[in-house]
C-alpha cells in the first residue's frame, strides 16, 4: 500500500515528536531505534523510510525540541513588559515542574553532555541550534547593546542549564529546591538592567563619601 506524500510527512513528524520526548527522557544512548518506532506506533522496518540514520533522526529530535523551548520564550516574552521578560523567562525554567519532566522540557541539560561526544555533525547541528536560542534571548534585553546583550544572554542560559542539570542530580527534594532557588538568584542579579545596576552603584558611592 503506498501512502500520500502529505501521510509520509505527518508520519515523519511524529516520530521526530515522539522521539525528541524519549531522548531527553533517556538519553542519547538510553533507548533504541525499534523502541523508538513503537512509540511512534511504527515497525522497526519502517525506520530507513524516514531517516537514512539514527543519527539523523537524533539530530530531528534534539532540534524539534529546541525549536519549541526557543518558541515557547518567544511567546512568554510577547505577552510581558520589556523589562521583565528575562526575569519571566527565568523563572518558568527554574521550577519543579520544569526539572521533573525532563522529557518535555529543555533539551540542553538532557542532552549537551552527550552531544559533546557526538560526531562532528550532530555537534555543529546542534551549536547552531544554541545559537539561535542564545539570540532569542538577547533579544528580550532591552537598552543593551547586542554584543553585551549576547554575552549576558550566554552567561545567563549556561547558569540555567547548569542549575537544572544540579538540581536534577539532588532529586526533588528541599535540597533540588535550594539548589533552583540559589541559580535563580544568580541569573536574575547578573540580569540587573544597567540603568538600575548604575543607579544602585551611585548610591553606594554616594553612601561611602557621606560617610567620610
Amino acid at each position: 500500500m503506498r501512502y500520500s506524500k502529505e501521510h509520509k510527512l505527518e508520519t515523519h513528524a511524529r516520530i521526530v515528536k515522539k522521539a525528541s520526548v524519549r531522548l531527553r527522557e533517556k538519553g542519547a544512548h538510553g533507548v533504541g531505534v525499534a523502541d523508538l518506532m513503537k512509540d511512534a506506533g511504527l515497525t522497526h522496518g519502517g525506520f530507513y523510510a524516514h531517516f537514512d540514520s539514527r543519527e539523523a533522526l537524533v539530530i530531528e529530535a534534539f532540534a524539534y525540541a529546541m525549536d519549541r523551548s526557543t518558541e515557547r520564550w518567544r511567546k512568554i516574552a510577547e505577552q510581558t513588559p520589556p523589562d521583565k521578560r528575562v526575569t519571566t523567562i527565568v523563572e518558568s525554567y527554574l521550577t519543579p515542574e520544569h526539572r521533573d519532566d525532563p522529557g518535555r522540557g529543555c533539551a540542553i541539560p538532557t542532552l549537551a553532555a552527550e552531544i559533546a561526544r557526538e560526531s562532528p555533525k550532530t555537534r555543529k547541528a546542534f551549536a547552531a541550534k544554541l545559537e539561535q536560542m542564545i539570540d532569542a534571548l538577547a533579544a528580550q534585553i532591552p537598552d543593551v547593546p547586542r554584543k553585551a546583550a549576547r554575552k549576558q544572554a550566554m552567561a545567563t542560559i549556561a547558569t540555567m542549564m547548569g542549575t537544572m542539570v544540579l538540581a536534577r542530580v539532588a532529586g526533588n527534594g528541599d535540597f533540588s529546591d535550594e539548589i533552583l532557588g540559589a541559580g535563580r538568584d544568580a541569573v536574575l542579579a547578573g540580569a540587573t538592567p544597567p540603568k538600575r545596576a548604575a543607579k544602585k552603584s551611585a548610591l553606594r558611592k554616594a553612601a561611602t563619601s557621606a560617610r567620610h
